[in-house]
């Protein structure tokens, strides 16, 4: 028999969760597949843990700092590996815990199916052995990190962002290939806490900054912690002993394991997305709206990782809620603002980008402001006075229009600015707004007095632009 069902939704990550927050407020008439491990990719494998041992690194880090301070014996201080693994698997279950507490723990039978689904229709899902027919059916299905087919002999020694947070202990030597996000971060803890690593990757720049100075910047700074070959691509041969060896261009090295972080590929094999009858891209992701998450104009909406759009927890939320949304409104689909593109890596010091970026400019009348971190009083008590931040104004109004940095509390400094894009803020509006000292924000306003000077705003009004004059 054909199960009928308004909604069907294929994977209980973050973007079905948030899809399903919206189908629920128009019908109970649902149902939620996925025959994967459960818990989100963000608390099981992602954000979440990868702060744990970011966390962990930085305080053992510190000890650096404390001759200086006053603070003797930090010669005496340790790290035990195998403790410091135990503490964050402890964290990534609490975080696991929560998800599962507050959604698939309180579903019953028949709203949740712990199995795999694909399409044999574009309106029917055959699950195990039973087929759903649904009105609306929402693709949620997440990523897997990708893995070159040539390394594939070496899987055993090779670990990604899926499998690193199970190991019980690290070993003494690793590679990591690929530094973007996960292996920028993952790359400075392994070092911070004792493995001698090398991080590789056959781009120029790391972290997906695109602003040359701020790229410039990020490789000199974070290139002190651990080396960094870049340019070349990898290649990985197998020793008698069971060690790899590791070349990539003039550079090579001996490590017990690598860890791959060369990004992650969409989970649509095995979903039978052929049967929607829409163009596939070369990773099988149907064509879609990036505004209504509709696939061509079939009932059928696609959300999160999936999609290989913008693969962060908050777009991800943003899109479960769009393609939910549109699910129970199939008679009045909505075109939903995409959010003003926002990405951190939480290297020391942060890599931040956000906005348009200056490629993206290119052509426009721009101003760019900056400031370097090194004289910037919050930063020098905290020890960590160096990096630069980059803020691109429109030239003609002083619209704020994107940045790039690689500075302490860019997590921080990258929300603000996010925010006033948003919200379509100049650099005046952000002078007159109140600036506490010190704080690490006090390097953005030193970027924006920058831009002030560059866009000669004393001259365009007739008082200071840090006042915003009272109404008669």
């Amino acid at each position: 028999m054909t199960r009928e069902v308004d909604v069907a939704i294929l994977g209980a990550g973050s973007a079905g969760l948030y899809a399903l927050s919206q189908v629920r407020r128009a019908t109970d008439n649902w149902v939620l597949i996925d025959g994967g491990e459960l818990g989100t990719t963000c608390a099981r494998v992602g954000c979440m843990p990868s702060k744990a041992i970011i966390q962990i690194a930085h305080d053992y880090h510190r000890r650096h700092h404390f001759r200086r301070e006053g603070i003797v014996g930090a010669e005496g201080l340790d790290v035990d590996l195998a403790r410091v693994m135990e503490r964050t698997q402890d964290l990534r279950d609490i975080f696991v815990d929560k998800v599962l507490s507050t959604s698939i723990d309180n579903m019953d039978e028949a709203h949740f199916l712990p199995a795999h689904g694909r399409f044999v229709a574009p309106d029917t899902l055959q699950v195990g052995e039973a087929r759903i027919r649904a009105r609306a059916i929402i693709i949620a299905t997440g990523s897997h990190p990708r893995i070159p087919e040539a390394w594939k002999p070496f899987r055993d020694r090779i670990l990604t962002s899926d499998d690193f947070f199970e190991q019980e202990t690290l070993p003494e030597r690793m590679a990591v290939i690929g530094l973007g996000v996960i292996g920028l971060e993952l790359g400075q803890a392994l070092a911070r806490l004792g493995v001698e690593t090398v991080g590789i990757d056959i781009a120029q720049r790391i972290g997906g900054l695109t602003d040359p100075a701020v790229a410039d910047r990020a490789v000199e700074l974070l290139g002190k912690e651990f080396p960094m070959w870049l340019g070349a691509p990898a290649e990985i041969t197998e020793l008698p002993d069971g060690r790899l060896r590791v070349e990539a261009g003039e550079h090579e090295t001996v490590v017990d394991r690598l860890l791959v972080t060369m990004g992650r590929v969409p989970n649509t094999a095995g979903l039978g997305l052929e049967h929607l009858g829409v163009p596939l891209d070369e990773f099988g992701v149907p064509h879609h709206d990036p505004h209504t998450l509709q696939v061509g104009d079939l009932p059928v909406f696609i959300a999160g990782d999936v999609t290989g759009s913008r693969p962060l927890l908050h777009e991800a939320g943003d899109e479960g809620r769009i393609a939910g949304y549109n699910a129970v409104h199939l008679d009045a689909i909505r075109r939903f603002a995409r959010k003003v593109p926002l990405s951190i890596t939480f290297s020391d010091p942060n890599l931040v980008r956000v906005g348009a970026s200056l490629d993206e400019l290119s052509g426009a009348a721009v101003v760019v402001g900056e400031a370097n971190f090194g004289m910037l009083g919050r930063a020098i008590l905290l020890g960590e006075n160096r990096g630069l931040l980059r803020v691109y104004a429109d030239a003609e109004d002083g619209r704020l229009l994107g940045a790039e940095m690689c500075v302490p509390g860019g997590e921080h400094i990258g929300h603000l600015l996010a925010w006033a894009i948003e919200q379509e803020r100049t650099v005046s509006d952000l002078l007159a707004l109140p600036w506490y000292h010190p704080t690490l924000e006090e390097g953005l306003q030193a970027a924006l007095y920058d831009l002030k000077r560059k866009l000669e705003l004393e001259k365009r009004t007739p008082w200071p632009p840090e006042l915003r004059p009272l109404a008669d």
